[in-house]
């Protein structure tokens, strides 16, 4: 299988992960959730409760994909650099285990939901707190795993660059985004008002503008194999 094939593969792979990530992590909290107002939060949920499940079947699918991909990934790039390839694939697979732990946070949600249905009053009077926490909980868990979203982009990036037949802007726009998980998730941890610094906003852009691209690369125009140079004999 020539790099242009295994690329748009790969490409094919990582719009699946964008795809689901955006809808299950962007696009069903900003519909469903409130951080300030967990009695809205919680009727969003009950009222939108397939959309919530949608979510959830989303990042499995995601979390699936992620799976899959840096297998891809490392057949295209193995021989730019074996072990840099094994550590990206290290890195990225690590994650998915703890991303599916994390969806217990979810399911438990879903179950808080049916035991509101059920109509027990005194039970129902706590939920509301009980699923917010599952929510708070379920955040923390994203948090933690953006720090190997961020490391495996680091042996990515590195290997693009080097790679010859993928653009070296590429490459760069990589290790940037393992720059601005990694930055995001310590700058957090240290201070409380990290959010409110304005270059914060641009540091979170990094690794979406970074994955983005080389998606859509890897998609569209795929990598190219190398042209042998021709011989010329001259007499």
């Amino acid at each position: 299988m020539n790099k242009t094939r295994i690329s748009r593969i790969a490409g094919l792979i990582y719009l699946i992960v964008v795809v689901t990530g955006i809808f299950s992590l962007a696009y069903v909290p900003k519909v469903l959730i409130h951080d300030d107002n967990l009695e809205l939060t919680f009727k969003n949920i009950m009222q939108n409760e397939q959309l919530f499940r949608l979510g959830i079947a989303s990042s499995v699918i995601c979390y699936t994909a992620f799976l899959l991909l840096p297998v891809a990934l490392y057949k295209l790039l193995k021989q730019v650099n074996e072990f840099y390839a094994k550590l990206m694939v290290l890195l990225a697979v690590t994650s998915v285990p703890i991303s599916f732990y994390n969806l217990y946070n979810k399911f438990s949600i879903l179950s808080l939901i049916s035991i509101s249905k059920q109509g027990n009053a005194q039970a129902t009077s706590e939920i509301p707190d009980q699923v917010m926490s599952y929510l708070r909980q379920y955040d923390n868990g994203i948090f933690i795993l953006t720090v190997f979203w961020g490391l495996w982009l680091l042996p990515f990036g590195y290997l693009v660059l080097k790679s010859g037949f993928l653009p070296k802007v590429l490459g760069i726009l990589l290790m940037l985004g393992c720059f601005g998980y990694l930055v995001n998730f310590f700058g957090n941890t240290l201070s409380a008002n990290y959010t409110s610094i304005g270059i914060a906003k641009t540091i979170r852009l990094l690794p979406s503008i970074a994955e983005l691209s080389v998606c859509a690369w890897l998609l569209i125009i795929g990598a190219k194999e190398k042209i042998k140079p021709s011989l010329n004999f001259t007499i």
